[in-house]
């Protein structure tokens, strides 16, 4: 079996948490989207390019020759280029790496054996707080998820021209290392919303980041939804924060009064439990198998936040 060789597209917080449990030799090229960025990962022995969805980059296709896996984690809305070319899988809202670089991936990279998306549960949209899982009716309600769910049509078109392994992996609310429920307290941000009968599902980055490792390791194709096993009601989440850092939970507030934005509103209109099953069936092991785990291992973040705006 050939060495694992990857190319990421789009090094936010869930692909750069795996790249950083790789050697940075397994890591033939990743994109970002600002220089000062780009400067950061080559101090780190990576191989950055600078890649803003709205134009191609020069020197990703001739990298992509020498990729065996490929992770796209970049979403789709980037808007085409007035007189770009654009169609079929590459549809409005349009994902930026299909648009520029589906050619090189379908007919080129003769080294490709298996492609990750990194996608959203948000694709299932409303389901009454139902149980869903892989193979439930797909509603998408948001322009971002319709958006999800055409990206995901179309690197599954792609993978088929390509005879690759595409693996999906559709992610919940997704938290870690300076991104949780207590630097949102200690910012003085968090809210306890409450919407009777609301849940959601969550994801640890390093559950991410190991689901993506037994993924590309086994060259496993197919839709997974890569969530903890416990949908939990939000404003819980947020008091367990606060009793974990021992300070007092901000005030519940009724989600019909909450000031909030189009966007954060949004996310409330979709209630769902979302099942892991089928990564557990492939073999995979959860690090943080619910909310409680996972804030206990970060609840230094707290502290930490406070040290650093001192």
């Amino acid at each position: 079996m050939t060495d694992l060789k990857f190319f990421i597209f789009g090094h936010g917080y869930s692909a750069g948490r795996f790249a950083e449990t790789r050697d940075p030799h397994d890591i033939v090229g990743t994109t970002v989207r600002t220089a000062d960025k780009a400067v950061s990962l080559a101090t780190h022995g990576l191989k950055p390019f600078v890649f803003d969805g709205a134009h191609p980059c020069d020197g990703i296709a001739s990298t992509l020759y020498r990729a065996t896996h490929l992770l796209v984690s970049v979403p789709p809305g980037h808007p085409a280029p007035k007189g770009a070319s654009v169609g079929g899988a590459n549809a409005a809202p349009g994902d930026p790496v299909l648009r520029w670089y589906a050619d090189e991936i379908g007919h080129g990279s003769p080294n490709l054996e298996w492609i990750g998306y990194l996608s959203t549960v948000g694709v299932y949209g409303e389901h009454d707080g139902d149980w869903v899982d892989e193979t439930s009716e797909l509603r998408p309600a948001s322009e971002r998820s319709k958006g999800r769910v055409a990206a995901e049509n179309g690197w599954q078109a792609l993978a088929e021209t390509r005879g690759v392994p595409l693996a999906i992996l559709r992610l919940s609310g997704i938290y870690g290392p300076g991104r949780n429920g207590f630097v949102n307290l200690a910012k003085g941000t968090a809210k306890r919303l409450v919407k009777p009968g609301q849940v959601f599902n969550r994801i640890h980055v390093d559950d991410i980041a190991g689901a993506l490792t037994l993924l590309a390791e086994k060259r496993l194709g197919g839709v997974f939804n890569v969530t903890d096993d416990e949908p939990a009601p939000p404003q819980d989440v947020v008091a367990h924060a606060a009793e974990l850092a021992g300070v007092e939970p901000p005030p519940e507030v009724a989600f019909d009064e909450a000031e909030l934005s189009p966007m954060a509103r949004s996310f409330y209109g979709e209630n769902k439990r979302v099942s892991n099953a089928k990564i557990k069936d492939a073999g995979y092991a959860f690090r943080y198998p619910t909310y409680r785990e996972g804030l206990k291992e970060l609840a230094g973040d707290y502290q930490r936040f406070h040290k650093d705006e001192a």
